[in-house]
């Protein structure tokens, strides 16, 4: 046998060849598409680079997920798990769908193409620089209003606008001596409180205090008598109608 017709007979039966099955197509092309491009593509050095930097930047949400959300970055897959989405809990993660948040990267696996962003850190630090910018613009002796957030035995933690919250210590709720805030307060309640002391960004609260700004506004109100009251006004005046 000649070698060209050996040649062609052997292509004619790699071409005849079938898929096993299709479970077996199936899987085969599984396994190229997690293979991916290869592990030399710049675009996840980049993702590393971003890692190591704790790089800040924006998603656009794509679509919802079991567990969280898909978002691309450089046209590659990333996803956010659902407690990573926010500063706090989410109970619906469709509210985020076509929603752009800032994230960073906390997994990028080269090797597996696992791209994996959390914007539950920016949130928080971006929550943490509004609260210390708000305590920056206060002053102590301001006057605020706020809500009980939460009681403990030592006092209660007050939510204030602006993002701000502050202690209001047990013995400053009020001029009688109780045991506990609960006494006094619920969570939930609205209370006026005045800022006693600022360190380090937390404020120090009391309600006991407002009585002092009532008393000084009291001595500050002063009574003054018409002009032409005032000139008429004599020690034979008030007595005119005395009788003895």
């Amino acid at each position: 046998m000649s070698e060209e017709i050996k040649n062609t007979q052997e292509n004619a039966a790699e071409t005849a060849a079938p898929v096993e099955s299709m479970e077996d197509y199936a899987a085969e092309l599984e396994a190229s598409l997690k293979q991916g491009p290869p592990n030399d593509d710049p675009v996840w050095d980049k993702f590393e680079t971003m890692l190591a930097e704790k790089t800040v930047f924006p998603v656009k949400i794509d679509s919802v997920v079991k567990a969280g959300v898909v978002a691309y970055v450089d046209d590659v897959r990333a996803f956010i798990p659902a407690s990573k989405l926010a500063a706090g809990y989410v109970e619906n993660l469709e509210d985020y769908k076509g929603k752009t948040i800032d994230v960073m990267v906390i997994t990028a696996d080269k090797e597996n193409k696992k791209l994996v962003l959390s914007g539950k850190e920016v949130a928080r630090q971006k929550a943490r620089e509004a609260k210390a910018a708000a305590a920056a613009a206060v002053e102590v002796g301001a006057v605020m209003e706020g809500t009980v957030d939460s009681l403990k035995d030592y006092g209660a933690f007050i939510e204030l606008e602006g993002g701000m919250s502050g202690l209001l210590h047990v013995s400053q709720i009020c001029e009688k001596r109780i045991k506990t805030p609960a006494a006094v307060l619920s969570e939930g309640d609205t209370v006026k409180v005045k800022i006693t002391a600022i360190k380090d960004g937390k404020l120090s609260l009391s309600m006991k205090a407002l009585n002092d700004v009532a008393a000084e506004e009291v001595e500050e109100e002063t009574f003054e008598l018409p002009e032409t009251e005032a000139a008429t006004t004599s020690l034979g005046s008030l007595f005119k109608n005395i009788k003895l």
